[in-house]
């Protein structure tokens, strides 16, 4: 096990880790410059947000390895969004994300492309597209209703996170490339919920800081998933 994570990294392209590398960078930075100014640093966000830019790497190449840190990073979230009163990103990182990430690495491992560790691009049927579609009505409105009850701080924005986020995992759950494209979508109103939230306790700002990179991860991952889906439909196409 240990071994194939290595060898995991070892499989990054010079582009990605550079990528990684600045996305890494990036955080540390947000978590060192508040304490450097004697202003309060959550040393948990920060930790949530090097599993989140490790994971979004391999969930952009189709690793396992990025399922199981995207699961791990769900739990840290989790506990960060509570901490914020931000209950919608906490039950939908532990309620829905997590167990997509569960049901995304089954489904992963079901269908590696050609025994390898990168996973088989399927092609997006429009009864599924039209299935998920209704799905996450359904949550939206579900959700709208169960976070007011909780008086969910920025109560707009927490539920179109969760309509994004469902859209998002479902997506991945299916193997489909517009995964990362959802994923930018969320990135983006969770931008914005974080920025609200930093700019009342700055030791948020690595979460700020993480999303910002998450985008700019989930659009390399959109780019790289059409490349393997290209790559793989000659000899070996998605079902």
């Amino acid at each position: 096990m240990k071994r194939s994570i290595l060898s995991s990294f070892s499989d990054l392209t010079k582009g990605e880790r550079v990528l990684y590398a600045l996305s890494l960078i990036g955080v540390v930075l947000s978590y060192l410059i508040p304490r450097l100014c004697a202003l309060p640093a959550d040393p948990i966000s920060t930790i949530a947000s090097l599993i989140g830019v490790t994971a979004l790497i391999f969930v952009a190449k189709g690793y396992l390895l990025g399922q199981l840190l995207t699961l791990i990073f769900a739990v840290f979230y989790g506990a960060v969004s509570l901490s914020q009163q931000y209950y919608g990103e906490m039950i939908t990182y532990l309620g829905i994300t997590a167990p997509m990430a569960v049901l995304a690495l089954v489904s992963w491992m079901k269908h590696p492309y050609r025994n390898s560790k990168e996973v088989t691009v399927a092609r997006l049927s429009g009864k599924k597209l039209a299935i998920v579609i209704i799905l996450s009505i359904v949550v939206t409105v579900a959700f709208y209703f169960i976070l007011a009850a909780l008086q969910t701080a920025s109560l707009l924005v927490s539920t179109i996170s969760v309509t994004t986020s469902f859209f998002a995992a479902s997506l991945t759950f299916l193997r489909s490339p517009y995964y990362a494209l959802a994923y930018a979508a969320n990135d983006v109103v969770l931008i914005l919920l974080w920025s609200i939230a930093s700019l009342s306790d700055p030791s948020y700002l690595p979460m700020l800081v993480c999303f910002f990179l998450f985008l700019a991860n989930d659009l390399y991952g959109y780019v790289n998933w059409k490349r393997m889906q290209s790559r793989q439909s000659d000899s070996f196409p998605g079902k």
